[in-house]
């Protein structure tokens, strides 16, 4: 039988790696920021030809940018922790599935222990089995 376990995926901080990592956070914060300015745009469009309270526009355009804003500030955060970060410090950069065999007799405990797929520069360097 097969079952599906999360493996996580680990990158080695490198200046290439730390550089890429930057510039897709200022990527998405650009994105956000051009989501904001749609946004005001379309609100301002709505007041002028719809019949819907210009209260009710106003507020859910205003949580729909706070949203957005938020999301500007947790990238600010990121970006200022890579900063910092030092080169061959480990981070970890998202989960995948991996479909794993289990057969009667199989240790429950060891096909269940964390494994990391370790990635430097984008090219796995090692496999851990914690």
């Amino acid at each position: 039988m097969k079952i599906i376990k999360k493996v996580k995926v680990k990158q080695i901080i490198t200046e290439k790696s730390k550089k890429a990592l930057f510039e897709r956070f200022n990527y998405h914060k650009m994105r956000l920021e051009q989501e904001c300015q749609q946004l005001l745009f379309e609100q301002r469009k709505m007041n002028n030809k719809t019949a819907f309270s210009k209260q009710d526009i106003a507020q859910k355009f205003h949580e729909e940018i706070e949203l957005r804003k938020d999301k500007i500030k947790a990238i600010d955060f990121k970006m200022e922790q890579l900063e910092i970060l030092a080169i061959g410090s480990e981070i970890l950069e998202n989960e995948v599935e991996a479909l794993v065999e289990v057969e009667e007799g199989t240790h429950w405990s060891k096909l269940m222990n964390d494994e990391a797929i370790i990635l430097k520069d984008d090219i796995v360097v090692r496999i851990d089995k914690e």
